[in-house]
């Protein structure tokens, strides 16, 4: 075994017997082979095979190309070094990612299980109000049913002691009135007081099978980090409601998301399941809609945009506006002369002439029936009660345009006005304490009034269409308060 050498003592490269690597102006020595030739050759990168190849005559590698190897082979292991720091930096950000996530998931889920336990009270709030309508009807039928019996025993006695009279002039004079008396408490009985009012069973269904789908469909969207275009928003459940025939929506993008946001666009349906329609384009993140239909099923969606694109729709949240209508006076509508009180439930007027005020919420269809209270009525005035447009005049009695459907009244008698002209003159006023109703039947399209509960006059208005709001017209001789809807009419 052989060792060339450009210097002696410095050995570079080992040679067989077989395989002698020439090198011109070498000093060869004679040492013993410390390790095998093929290893060296090997670990040098000399060898891209399995087996040795003679080497060919007067082709010697320089030490400079080798040491140009070297540092290629050195920038590499620096590559290598810094890569293994960087994947053990991911180690460690996948573990602080990890509980973010994990963090974020839990609020999440908390959130629903905190929107499902609110749903839950709400439902049993309304169970307990149907037990309790159910005791009262069936206690106000045994306290009924008790004096009636009570009633009935005492008048049986009293027959059959005066059947035992043995006085034949005196049994003949009262005979006759004892005999209808027993008939027509036998008939009372028969009309249908043995009947209970009430049943027993609660017709109430828990529909849950939309809810179940909703959970069985939760699952997590693969977001592409990389791409430009924003991710869904997420709708927060807990800011979400309604409120009459309004809906406030509030949503937010997802925690782990990065892209920019330039704005967002909310859609909601019409109500009856119909076509997805813009109410709102802009960057907050929360919208209150106003002007919904009562009684009715929303659903509601937003979806983020930016100058790459529009992200995915959120989850489709569905909305229920409130069954019954409540409405309180309007003061940012109303004429500057109007006086509120009450939180807005009672108005009057500091001017001797009419002013117009409206109700808060409008109505566009459905069945609606509200009273007003005559809380204070001096000198005889001719207040006006009815429906309006929006944009009805403020500084004239109510009918006085062609945005309002109204009947005026004073102490004697009553008209109908719309576009100024006066109709179906009525007999019969109002005083202090009196109640006006309001029936609006956009079923049918029809608008009629009533004073303490009976109807003044004919049906008052026909075709009525659009959104209409309540409506008073008043001076300062009257003073008027809103009462509630009545239960039962609903949309």
């Amino acid at each position: 075994m052989w060792l060339v050498t450009d210097h002696p003592g410095k050995p570079l490269l080992e040679v067989g017997t077989e395989y002698l690597l020439h090198a011109p102006r070498a000093s060869v020595m004679m040492v013993n082979p410390p390790v095998p030739l093929l290893t060296l050759r090997a670990a040098c990168g000399l060898l891209k095979a399995a087996h040795p190849r003679k080497a060919p005559l007067g082709c010697s590698p320089s030490p400079s190309q080798l040491s140009q190897a070297l540092n290629g082979l050195s920038d590499r292991a620096k590559e290598a070094k810094e890569f293994l720091v960087q994947l053990r930096n991911m180690v460690q950000q996948i573990q602080e990612n990890s509980v973010e996530f994990e963090a974020c998931l839990v609020a999440q889920c908390d959130a629903l299980i905190d929107a499902l336990n609110r749903r839950k009270a709400q439902l049993l709030s309304r169970v307990n109000k149907e037990h309790e309508h159910k005791l009262k009807v069936v206690r106000d039928q045994i306290s009924h049913c008790t004096v009636k019996l009570r009633q009935t025993t005492g008048l049986m006695e009293y027959c059959l002691e005066v059947i035992k009279e043995n006085d034949p002039s005196g049994f003949l004079q009262i005979s006759d009135a004892l005999i209808r008396r027993v008939h027509l408490t036998e008939d009372q009985w028969g009309k249908g007081t043995l009947t209970p009012r009430m049943t027993t069973d609660f017709d109430l269904n828990l529909d849950n099978a939309p809810l179940l789908q909703s959970i069985h469909q939760l699952d997590f969207v693969q977001m592409k980090v990389s791409s430009p275009v924003p991710a869904p928003p997420i709708l927060q459940l807990e800011e979400c409601c309604t409120h009459n025939n309004s809906a406030t929506l509030s949503w937010k993008q997802p925690p782990l998301s990065t892209v920019q946001v330039e704005g967002y666009i909310l859609e909601l349906d019409d109500g009856n399941g119909g076509q997805f329609r813009e109410v709102y384009v802009g960057k907050e993140t929360m919208c209150t809609v106003d002007g919904l239909h009562f009684n009715s099923t929303y659903s509601a969606r937003v979806k983020a945009f930016n100058k790459s694109g529009v992200s995915p729709y959120s989850k489709t949240l569905v909305l229920q506006t409130s069954e019954v209508a409540w409405f309180s006076f309007d003061p940012a509508s109303a004429h500057a002369d109007i006086i509120f009180s009450n939180d807005n439930l009672t108005v009057t007027c500091n001017s001797y002439d009419d002013r117009v005020v409206l109700g808060k919420t409008g109505f566009s269809k459905g069945l609606h029936y509200w009273e007003l209270s005559i809380d204070r009525y001096d000198n005889h005035p001719d207040p006006a009660f009815g429906v309006a447009r929006i944009d009805v005049l403020k500084d004239a009695m109510l009918g006085k345009d062609d945005k309002a459907w109204a009947m005026y009244v004073d102490n004697n008698r009553s008209w109908f006005m719309h576009n100024n002209s006066h109709t179906n003159r009525t007999e019969g006023g109002i005083t202090k304490g009196a109640t006006v109703g309001v029936l609006l039947d956009l079923t049918r399209r029809t608008l009629t009034f009533s004073i303490n509960e009976d109807q003044q006059g004919p049906v008052a208005f026909e075709n009525l269409e659009g959104l209409f709001f309540p409506a008073v017209s008043l001076n300062r001789n009257v003073q008027v308060r809103a009462l509630a809807v009545l239960p039962g009419i609903t949309e």
